[in-house]
């Protein structure tokens, strides 16, 4: 009777073993699907936050050399809190050369 239910206990652990083993390559691969389906979305965005930083930078080199309108959007974005500033390498290369 003893090993009968040994072999039970056994075979019971094994079975969960197993199935815990199965749930896991299941879960891991709804990860591995869900993250490949994140990449697009997520090149897509940083391709939109470039052009959109180009964009800024270009009203802000347009406000620093006088334009009226340019003044006025990047006013406008200042008094909500954003910092329109020309990019670093147009600002070294507006500079004279010594």
């Amino acid at each position: 009777m003893m090993q009968r239910a040994l072999v039970t206990l056994v075979v019971a652990f094994f079975l969960t073993i197993a199935f815990q083993t199965y749930q896991l390559i299941r879960e891991h691969s709804n990860l591995e699907k869900a993250h490949a389906g994140q990449q697009a979305p997520l090149e897509q965005a940083l391709q939109m936050r470039q052009e959109t930083e180009g964009l800024a930078g270009d009203v802000a080199v347009l406000a620093d050399k006088g334009n009226a309108n340019a003044k006025q959007v990047v006013d406008a974005m200042r008094a909500q809190g954003i910092a329109l500033r020309a990019p670093q390498a147009a600002a070294g290369a507006a500079a004279p050369a010594h």
